[in-house]
Formats: C-alpha cells, structure tokens, sequence
C-alpha cells in the first residue's frame, strides 16, 4: 500500500472516529457509520477491528461510558436517569450494570468517590488509541502571537498523581460554585508546571485556575490567589480531547519554536479552557496554549 493511499484509508477511518464523537445520542449503526468512511457495510466492522485492535460496538460503548463518567464526576446538577438515557440505556438499572462492568463502580458510587486509579486503567486504551490516530497537522501559521494581560486568578493547586487530578477538579468546581464564579463568567486557565511523562506521580504539579478581580480569602479547599504574568506568548488552539493536546504541546516546542527564533519565558507553559467536554462532543472542545515568550 502506498503511503498516499494509507493516509486516505485512515483519513477515512478518522472521519469515522470524528463522527462518533459528535453524534453520541444517535443509534450509530454499522450501517452508518460505513456509509461515513465509504466502506461497505457487509465489512465495515471487520475493517475497524483490524485497523484499531477494538470492535466498533466496543469503541462506542468506551465513548458513551467516558462521557457518562465525566457527567457523574464533573456535573452534579445531572441525575443518573438522565445521564443513562442521553447515553443509550433504556433504565438506570441496565445503565448501572454496564457502568460498574466497565468501570468497577456503581454510577452512584462514582459520583460520589471516583476510583480514577481504575478509571484511567480503563480508558488507557481508548486514550492511546485516539492520540495515535486522530492527529493532525499543525500548520506554522495557526500559531499566534499576542499580548497578554496580568490576569489575578483563583487557583488549586494539584499535587501529587496526575491520574487524581479529577479530585482536585471536582474540588474546584464546588469552590467556583460556592464564590459564583463560573465559567461562563470567569476564564478558565490551567498552569502546567511539569510534563507527566518525565516526572515522578508524587512530584507532579498542575493548577487549576479561575480568572477573577476578587481577593481570595481563607476557605477549606486550599484555593489561592495568584497572578499569571503578561507578556508576549506564542499561542495555538488545540480543538478535540485532551486526548492529543500533547500533540499540539509537542509541535509548539519541537517545529514551531526552534523556526521561530522566538525564545521561551520564564513561566510555564499555559492553557485557556474555552469550550468543555462533556457539555460539548469531545472532538469539539476548544483549548488554546499558550507558551510564554522572552
């Protein structure tokens, strides 16, 4: 096989990956979702298993769980019975027996204490899968560069596993909810001091922000008041999962900067949360980057 002809085959698949990702509440039968790669139906899901080592039905299953999961732990405001029939289950019954198969928790258990340990043991492969094969290019020209402001913001600060930031997040939004600040009227940024894959679980440091002008008193979360520095920054919107924003991460430093005879700040690297999964599709979240400049 061509190497022009092995990219349309997994553009194609990829499509599908896309598609499955906007139209979660649909039926997405064999037949439609062949008729979105151009393959023929009668061998469609063979096809998806030999290309990405997981039956389509299966794949799908691992979506919808995902974006039940992070409703559970994320949106409070949801009932379960809601959050079963958006994800395909006729009851609360048959969605909790799918639930605790697959995650080792009850939906309720979940929502109240989740075990990311085995949530993440869970999704590693969905995860690995979707930053192999729904990576993009990034074209130079997409990178931006801005000024940006002193922003004050309100900030958790997590330490510690990377795979128990979900804790420090659920945390923070009750904190948000308890101060009125939510996103919608206050900016979302998150400060990444260190990459996960070079450090050790314990030594992992992440904040997770919310930009606000007002002074952050003593409260029972831990949250603290501080300032992300103005000056110039080297900008790239990521949009998709987090799945494979290590991808647009990767192209700042690896093509971007060293063509760009631009020099790094000292001040980590950046994120605005713009749009969020799972009050949109995954492959539609928005999250720009923003690498500090000299």
């Amino acid at each position: 096989m061509s190497t022009t002809t092995a990219e349309s085959y997994r553009a194609r698949f990829r499509k599908v990956l896309e598609y499955i990702d906007a139209n979660l509440d649909d039926e997405l039968s064999v037949k439609q979702l062949s008729s979105v790669a151009a393959f023929s139906k009668y061998h469609f899901d063979r096809q998806f298993a030999e290309f990405f080592g997981i039956g389509v039905y299966k794949y799908v299953q691992l979506c919808r769980m995902k974006r039940a999961s992070y409703q559970l732990a994320f949106r409070c405001g949801s009932q379960v019975i809601d959050i079963a029939l958006a994800n395909g289950y006729e009851s609360p019954e048959s969605f909790s027996r799918a639930f605790r198969k697959s995650i080792g928790q009850s939906p309720s258990e979940f929502r109240k204490q989740p075990l990311w340990n085995l949530w993440c043991a869970t999704y590693q492969p969905l995860t690995e899968l979707r930053n192999h094969y729904m990576r993009s290019a990034k074209p130079a020209e997409q990178v931006k560069l801005i000024n940006f402001n002193d922003t004050k913001v309100a900030v958790f600060e997590h330490r510690g596993d990377p795979r128990l930031v979900g804790n420090s997040v659920r945390s923070f939004i009750e904190w948000r909810k308890q101060n009125h600040l939510p996103p919608k009227i206050s900016a979302t940024f998150n400060i990444l001091y260190d990459n996960p894959a070079d450090v050790a679980p314990e030594n992992y440091r992440f904040d997770i922000c919310a930009a606000t002008d007002k002074g952050v008193g003593d409260n029972q979360f831990g949250v603290v008041g501080k300032i992300i520095p103005g000056g110039r920054c080297a900008v790239l919107r990521h949009i998709g999962s987090d799945d494979t924003l290590g991808e647009t991460v990767s192209y700042l430093y690896s093509e971007w900067l060293p063509q760009s005879r631009e020099t790094p700040r000292d001040f980590p690297l950046y994120l605005q949360r713009i749009r969020f999964f799972p009050d949109v599709p995954e492959c539609e979240a928005i999250t720009d980057v923003f690498l500090p400049l000299g």
